[in-house]
């Protein structure tokens, strides 16, 4: 599929895989409205900025009402804003606790809800949620984040299955260590060069935004090779 053309909706482009996702949709023709706290630090012609906290409905309701108005409907929805924090399940405080539910769930759920009206009535479109390999197995230190990807986890396996009649494909990604701010809240752990660069994980996510109307990336899971 060419992509030249295409609308896509990315929230949290500033950094990481959403800032490398989002630059290279743009190289390859797409428009890209990007929904975040956080202003990218570059421009593009066909880069559009809404400021939006993905936590708040009415945000992400004014958001989606701009973008569909005023761009059009997207052709990919990509949930990729996510928060994380690496304690013990009885020290994480309730601030954290639901920081990461209301990121990394409410904030996928609250953009699904919005923008798939309109792709369903188009009959196509394609969603990407970015879960992660926490999402699939458990990790110390990081319970109530794993709750959350789990449950990306499964939102994206019944939505695939809910969806795929109206012509909209679901793929659940879940990366293993990518080199970014991710871990800036991360005690004791530091980006390192044996870590998955951002630009090659989003190269794997255009490649299945390319595929053709009736063939599915349901899932993708990516891991560095060697772990130091």
């Amino acid at each position: 599929m060419d992509l030249k053309g295409k609308i896509a909706v990315i929230t949290g482009i500033s950094h990481g895989i959403g800032r490398a996702t989002a630059q290279q949709l743009l190289d390859d023709g797409a428009t890209v409205v990007g929904w975040g706290i956080t202003e990218p630090d570059y421009q593009h012609p066909l880069l559009h900025f809404i400021p939006t906290d993905i936590r708040d409905y009415q945000q992400v309701q004014n958001a989606a009402q701009q973008t569909l108005q005023t761009i059009g409907t997207p052709d990919f929805l990509i949930n990729n804003a996510g928060v994380g924090y690496f304690v013990d399940i009885e020290e994480t405080s309730l601030q954290q606790w639901h920081e990461m539910f209301d990121v990394n769930v409410h904030g996928v759920f609250y953009c699904l809800k919005t923008l798939l009206p309109a792709m369903k009535r188009r009959g196509q479109g394609h969603i990407v949620n970015i879960s992660s390999i926490a999402g699939l197995t458990g990790i110390p230190q990081m319970s109530a984040y794993c709750a959350t990807k789990y449950a990306i986890t499964g939102l994206s396996d019944a939505l695939f299955k809910e969806l795929r009649q109206y012509g909209i494909k679901v793929t659940c990604v879940h990366p293993g260590s990518v080199k970014t701010s991710f871990f800036d809240r991360i005690p004791h752990v530091e980006p390192a060069d044996y870590m998955m660069q951002p630009e090659e994980v989003a190269r794997q996510i255009l490649r299945a935004l390319k595929t053709s109307d009736n063939f599915l990336i349901n899932t993708i899971v990516f891991r560095p090779l060697k772990t130091e």
